[in-house]
């Protein structure tokens, strides 16, 4: 059953997203959600100035309309899943309105950081009381503050720290996907990989409401793919990118490999630490490590084609996502 389920719900959800595109892309089009491209980057994406934007929402609907009735068909007990949808798309709203405000409201910074902190912040309080809900109605609520180091039979105890823990994640690798979202198809990629890396451990857990959202996202993200690929048709904007850093931290929460997640989105982290090497070599020392961060920008300068940098970090992001499943796996 498990296994069947991640191909039905990949092929599902990637029909569904190939259907769905060029529905949703011209409806953007025409309401001027177009991307506005930052002066200060790379000179040769200034030609990409107008493209339709927020088109995550396409495969957050796909998400929805796949992952909920198969789902409800196969197994009943949905807290997971819900766990999962509501991190996702609570996410997802959140960027949809910063998007929404950069787009429409034509403020080109959206929402403020202070603003979108606190509706992170927020959003990580609902999920941990969703978490503890959920856990209590098992019996298993004290697993809820326990996490493992990778590849070891060690556990820690974290008690209330597990909170705060959790906000960190969420908040860490929504903006961790967001940073990496500056070439066309890269975070698609990137991230479909990271979920196909969980549906198997859900596989492996034998969880399938991991399988199903898992396997879901990532059908969404390839048939998203087909629009995105440079040249890209539409951007996912904040409202996708914010969404599936949230789906991301969310697995990692309910499949206990809070720290795994770390490997497996080797990708989004090595983004970050770019920008914030980049930032704190040139508050302190005066001087740029790399010639632009994100690091795909920096490669993007050297001379490498954008498909040339996408398809790499793509390779990269897979040998991650099999280091992880083989250090959850085997080690």
């Amino acid at each position: 059953m498990l296994h069947s389920m991640i191909l039905i719900s990949l092929a599902i959800s990637f029909g569904l997203g190939v259907i769905l595109g060029p529905f949703v892309i011209p409806v953007l089009r025409r309401m001027k959600f177009g991307q506005s491209i930052r002066e200060e980057g790379p000179k040769g994406h200034q030609k990409k100035a107008g493209t339709p934007t927020m088109g995550g929402v396409i495969f957050l609907v796909v998400l929805v309309l796949t992952a909920i009735p198969l789902g409800n068909y196969v197994h009943k007990g949905l807290s997971d899943l819900f766990f999962l949808l509501f991190a996702t798309l609570g996410y997802g709203i959140l960027g949809f309105m910063d998007d929404y405000i950069k787009v429409v409201m034509r403020r080109n910074l959206g929402l403020t950081a202070g603003q979108k902190l606190l509706g992170q912040v927020f959003i990580g309080m609902v999920l941990f009381g969703i978490l503890y809900q959920v856990r209590l109605v098992r019996g298993d609520h004290e697993a809820i503050s326990t996490i493992g180091i990778p590849g070891t039979d060690v556990f820690f105890e974290l008690n209330w720290l597990y909170f705060p823990l959790l906000v960190l994640m969420m908040i860490g690798a929504s903006n961790a996907v967001n940073l990496t979202d500056g070439l066309d198809g890269l975070v698609a990629g990137t991230a479909a990989v990271a979920y196909g890396a969980y549906a198997v451990i859900g596989l492996v857990q034998d969880n399938l409401n991991v399988v199903i959202f898992s396997a879901s996202v990532s059908g969404a993200l390839l048939a998203f793919l087909v629009f995105n690929a440079n040249p890209a048709k539409v951007f996912m904007g904040d409202t996708g990118s914010l969404a599936l850093g949230g789906g991301l931290a969310a697995l990692a929460v309910i499949t206990k490999t809070e720290l795994l997640l770390v490997i497996i989105g080797g990708v989004f982290v090595i983004e970050t630490l770019s920008v914030m090497i980049q930032v704190t070599s040139f508050k302190f020392r005066g001087k740029r490590v790399f010639r632009m961060s994100p690091l795909h920008h920096h490669y993007e300068l050297k001379g490498w084609s954008e498909w040339r940098v996408v398809i790499t970090f793509w390779l990269i992001g897979c040998l991650f996502a099999t280091l992880g499943i083989y250090i959850e796996i085997f080690v």
